[in-house]
């Protein structure tokens, strides 16, 4: 694959006190191709736009296309880290790629910020302390559409979600929280695009509802075959199977339906006014949760810049953690495993003109961290 590099220059006095003479390198490995691609665009989008915002002349970025395939992003990360010599690496979609990189890559001394993927084992035991997750722990939001089910006074759930470490992290968080009978549970293959076997299971089930987590073509594979299938059956889902790419694809068929999400286009802070604004004038479409996740994480990286030099790794480690920048999602804090803690909002997909979008209906749930910190020991 080709080496894209990204330098941004800006003027001298934007260089905030403590910022690290010789600059920052920043290693970006993401999935720019194949059926996921839209979800790595979009953090690579969120990610630049802050990078450009912030004018700061001292941070590069490498951009590298994982393809989805594990092995091909471990080469990259040793590619990264090895002969570019990068400092941080970010920009993971997928949770078995997460796990096939980020231990590897904290053990040689690199911070890691993951802009999406939060797989369970490095929230718990397998946590380290250059490890950060700007994004969520994959079961957080899960964990708030079960909270919303009970609600929604649903009771028989049919749950279904890819065959990887996030698929079962998704359906482990429903379950979590949702108090109701399963009429129904499967896991589908990752990547999968035909869904007639599972929905035909589905409709012989008696579920009262369906909870399914497919992002990218996967959702758009499912939701389209299901609103054509006939089954009139309520669905919620997390904001991965509804989110902004996913909307214009499915169209009507998604109207009505809840999901969950940390981030919505509509939370009302002058932070993510001004990144909804200034993502669809750059790039002509509007920002998804998982841009927000990339310009989170740059600005998040660019906060712990002006702070402390990168070569001083206790004192960089220590303005990670302070996460003192503006969040497109307004309060934002760490917890103890350097996972988020924060609101989960409810959202409904509704229709702005000619656009399909989410509006935020409640917040899920308040404050909400993760199940696997007390098992952290840093």
């Amino acid at each position: 694959m080709g080496l894209h590099k990204f330098a941004l220059a800006a003027s001298a006095a934007l260089f905030a006190a403590g910022a690290q003479a010789e600059g920052l390198k920043v290693g970006m490995i993401t999935t720019l191709s194949g059926g996921g691609a839209g979800l790595g665009i979009d953090v690579r989008d969120g990610f630049m736009l802050a990078v450009e915002q912030s004018g700061r002349s001292d941070l590069e970025v490498v951009i590298e296309d994982d393809q989805r395939k594990p092995d091909v992003a471990v080469q990259l990360a040793d590619k990264m880290i090895q002969s570019e010599k990068v400092d941080v690496l970010t920009g993971i979609i997928w949770s078995n790629l997460a796990m096939a990189v980020v231990p590897a890559s904290v053990a040689q001394g690199k911070f890691y910020l993951s802009p999406n993927a939060g797989p369970s084992p490095l929230a718990g035991k397998g946590c380290h302390e250059n490890y950060f997750n700007v994004a969520w722990q994959n079961d957080n939001l899960h964990e708030a559409a079960g909270a919303y089910a009970n609600s929604a006074d649903l009771k028989n759930s049919f749950i279904l979600a890819p065959n990887y470490p996030a698929g079962k992290d998704a359906l482990t968080g429903y379950k979590r929280f949702y108090e109701g009978e399963l009429a129904g549970e499967i896991y589908t293959k990752l990547g999968q695009t035909d869904y007639a076997s599972e929905i035909a299971q589905i409709r012989a089930s008696g579920a009262d509802s369906v909870y399914f987590f497919l992002p990218g073509g996967m959702g758009i594979s499912f939701l389209k075959q299901y609103a054509d299938s006939g089954v009139d059956l309520p669905v919620v889902g997390p904001a991965f199977s509804f989110d902004q790419g996913i909307l214009q694809a499915v169209g009507a068929a998604a109207l009505g339906v809840k999901n969950t999400s940390q981030w919505s286009k509509d939370i009302d802070n002058a932070t993510n006014t001004a990144f909804v604004e200034s993502f669809e004038a750059k790039y002509g479409r509007l920002p998804s949760l998982y841009a927000s996740q990339g310009f989170d994480t740059a600005n998040l990286l660019i906060s712990a810049m002006g702070k402390a030099d990168v070569a001083d790794q206790d004192a960089f480690r220590s303005a990670l953690q302070a996460a003192e920048f503006d969040s497109t999602r307004g309060d934002f804090a760490f917890g103890p495993n350097n996972h988020p803690i924060q609101d989960i909002y409810v959202r409904e997909v509704v229709q702005e003109g000619d656009v399909f979008t989410n509006k935020i209906v409640s917040v899920g749930l308040k404050n909400h961290s993760d199940a696997y910190a007390a098992d952290c020991k840093m």
